[in-house]
């Protein structure tokens, strides 16, 4: 079982990217545009691209990929179900570590929707 706080996590990874953020403001504008381009609607969802990043925070074993992505598909409305499909997946194609990230990511949900709005189930 995780013993990550991912909202901690999250939290202060923002934190200490504080500097990096002043020191590189180009840089940082640049990955801001990027992901904001990225995630917008169009032939996908912003839901159904945010469940494609966090299958990749998953296969990479990105804890904070992991807590970002759950954080924003809560805000998105997507379902355990939903999380838990493409959960299946990622094991799938990512084997027994992807297993260990899965666990992570099913505890930052449920860690996420008790303390935050109510996750759709």
């Amino acid at each position: 079982m995780s013993t990550f706080d991912h909202t901690s996590l999250i939290q202060g990874i923002n934190e200490n990217l504080a500097t990096f953020r002043k020191a590189q403001p180009d840089a940082m504008r640049g990955f801001a545009q990027l992901a904001q381009a990225s995630m917008a609607e169009g032939a996908l969802t912003s839901k159904h691209k945010e469940l494609i990043a966090l299958a990749i925070g998953v296969t990479q074993r990105c804890s904070g990929c992991i807590g970002f992505h759950v954080k924003a598909l809560q805000k998105l409305g997507a379902t355990r179900a939903e999380l838990e499909e493409m959960l299946a997946v990622c094991v799938y194609m990512g084997g027994g570590p992807a297993l260990m990230y899965t666990a992570e990511a099913l505890k930052a949900w449920d860690t996420m929707a008790a303390a935050g709005a109510p996750a759709a189930t």
